[in-house]
C-alpha cells in the first residue's frame, strides 16, 4: 500500500481518553520512528464540531458522521455510560461504513455499540472487563472473551485501556513487521506488550499471591455457577478434597469462607447488572442464584446498605 493506511475515530461522548491516546499514539511515532507516512487518521462525532471525554477533555472533531472519508479501519471509541449514547445516527454510520466496506472495530466500551448494530453475532469479542456481565445478560449471541483484544475477527475489538496499545502494536506488527512494532513500543516505554491472547483482570493467583490448584479449582467452578450456586460440599468433591480442607483454604488464602466469598461474587455480579443493564430486580435475582427478590432483597442491603431498588435509583 503506497498512500498511508487511513483510521477513522468515531468518538462517543464519555469515551475513554486513555484507550483514544493508547491508539493514536503507536501511529504517530510509527510514523516517526519509520520516516515515512504510514499511518493517517481522523477523528469523528455526531455533531462533527467536538467530542467530551469522560475526564471532561474536549478533542476538536474532523467530521460528522454524514462526513466520514474512505478509511481502512473505523474504531468506535466509547467508554462509560456507552448506552446512553447509542443513537440512530451512530448504528446507521457503522452499518453505512460495513456496507461500503469499511473494516469496522471497536475500543473499550465500543464493542457494545457493534453489538446493538448486529455486527457480533457468533463472533469472539472483548470489551472492558466492568461490562462483562452486564454485555453477556444482552448479548448471549457473541462469543465474548476475557482476553485483552481479539484481532482475528472480522470486527477487531479492544478491552480499553493499555490494551488500546497492545491492539495497535500488533496491527504494526502485521503489517510492517515486528522490527518497528518493537521501535515503537521502546519509544512508548512500554515493555510488557501482550498478545490477544493475554487476559484483562490480574489472575487470581496473581491478586492473592497463591498458587493453590484446589484453590483456583474451586474459584472457578463458583464463577462458573453464580447463576445456579452449589454447595461448598460438592465443590470440595469435585476437586477432590474435603469440605474441611476447603475450608482451611478459603481461610487460609482468603481469610474467609467459601460460602461468605461465593456469595460477594454473587452480589459483585448482581450490582454489575444492576448498574449496567435495565434487567427487572426479579431477573438480577434470578441471574445471581436467588431464589426469591425479597430475599436477595436483604441480603443485598446487608451487603452494601442500601437495596437493589435504591443502587438503582441512584443512577437516575
Amino acid at each position: 500500500m503506497d498512500r498511508p493506511r487511513h483510521f477513522t475515530f468515531l468518538l462517543i461522548e464519555e469515551f475513554s481518553h486513555l484507550a483514544f491516546s493508547c491508539a493514536v499514539e503507536p501511529l504517530r511515532i510509527a510514523n516517526l520512528v519509520s520516516g515515512e507516512d504510514l499511518y493517517s487518521w481522523s477523528f469523528a462525532s455526531e455533531n462533527g464540531e467536538t467530542a467530551t471525554c469522560s475526564n471532561g477533555s474536549v478533542t476538536l472533531v474532523h467530521h460528522g458522521f454524514d462526513t466520514l472519508p474512505k478509511s481502512d479501519q473505523l474504531f468506535a471509541l466509547s467508554g462509560i455510560h456507552m448506552r446512553n449514547h447509542v443513537t440512530k445516527p451512530l448504528l446507521a454510520t457503522l452499518r453505512r461504513e460495513k456496507a461500503r466496506g469499511t473494516a469496522v472495530g471497536a475500543l473499550c466500551s465500543g464493542a457494545w455499540l457493534l453489538a446493538e448494530a448486529g455486527f457480533l453475532d457468533g463472533m469472539q469479542a472483548a470489551i472492558h472487563w466492568e461490562y462483562h456481565d452486564a454485555f453477556t445478560e444482552q448479548f448471549p449471541e457473541v462469543n465474548l472473551v476475557r482476553s485483552v483484544f481479539v484481532a482475528d475477527e472480522k470486527h477487531m475489538t479492544a478491552s480499553g485501556g493499555t490494551a488500546t496499545a497492545d491492539l495497535m502494536l500488533s496491527l504494526i506488527d502485521r503489517w510492517q513487521g515486528s522490527d518497528l512494532a518493537i521501535a515503537v513500543a521502546d519509544q512508548m516505554v512500554y515493555n510488557a506488550v501482550r498478545n490477544a491472547t493475554a487476559e484483562q483482570r490480574v489472575s487470581l493467583q496473581s491478586r492473592n499471591g497463591m498458587r493453590n490448584p484446589h484453590m483456583a479449582k474451586a474459584i472457578q467452578m463458583m464463577q462458573d455457577t453464580l447463576e445456579h450456586p452449589v454447595s461448598p460440599a460438592l465443590i470440595a468433591g469435585e476437586i477432590g478434597i474435603s469440605t474441611r480442607q476447603l475450608e482451611r483454604l478459603f481461610g487460609k488464602y482468603l481469610n474467609s469462607s467459601p460460602k461468605k466469598y461465593y456469595m460477594e461474587m454473587r452480589l459483585e455480579r448482581a450490582r454489575n447488572l444492576l448498574v449496567q443493564t435495565e434487567a427487572s430486580i426479579t431477573d438480577v435475582a434470578l441471574a445471581c442464584g436467588f431464589e426469591s427478590p425479597g430475599h436477595f432483597s436483604r441480603v443485598y442491603r446487608t451487603a452494601f446498605g442500601v437495596t437493589p431498588h435504591l443502587q438503582r435509583s441512584k443512577l437516575g
